[in-house]
């Protein structure tokens, strides 16, 4: 089964298509949220299942960004219009590194280390690994994708 993988942002979105049987990513976007809204009424990416980044409240004052993440996240899950699985940030940290302190740089090693390090997962232009490409935000959207895979094994 392919999940897509959606960590929303306020004008641009990551998205990673995620062979749930082969445990491989299978595409990797960062692009505008409008386009994402597109894809996703159309199915542009041929997936059966839709997890996404959910934002959760700590306490703390947000800035107006998170709001409007928080908009374009019901908008996708809308425009989907199939069933969905809601993941927090806290639940990525948790699933991949044992603990809700993680930062970033821990969860991508987390990832690196499952697809047998740096030189296998990512590799180089020449001989490019399952995780060649993935950058920035990309990450999240595999992590979501990952911690989604591993519950529903």
């Amino acid at each position: 089964m392919n999940v897509l993988a959606i960590d929303p942002g306020n004008e641009l979105t990551a998205v990673v298509l995620y062979d749930q049987g082969e445990k491989l990513p299978l595409d990797r976007v960062k692009i505008p949220n409008d386009e994402v809204l597109v894809g996703l009424a159309s199915n542009r990416w041929d997936a059966q299942h839709l997890a996404i980044e959910m934002a959760e409240s700590f306490g703390a004052k947000v800035w107006s960004q998170v709001f409007t993440t928080v908009l374009w996240t019901g908008r996708f899950v809308q425009a989907w219009g199939k069933d969905f699985t809601l993941v927090t940030r806290s639940e990525v940290k948790l699933a991949l590194t044992g603990s809700r302190r993680a930062k970033d740089g821990q969860i991508r090693n987390v990832l690196i280390d499952r697809w047998g390090g740096k030189d296998a997962a990512i590799g180089k232009k020449a001989a490019p690994g399952p995780l060649f490409g993935v950058t920035a935000d990309c990450w999240q959207a595999l992590a979501i994708a990952v911690t989604y895979s591993d519950r529903t094994a």
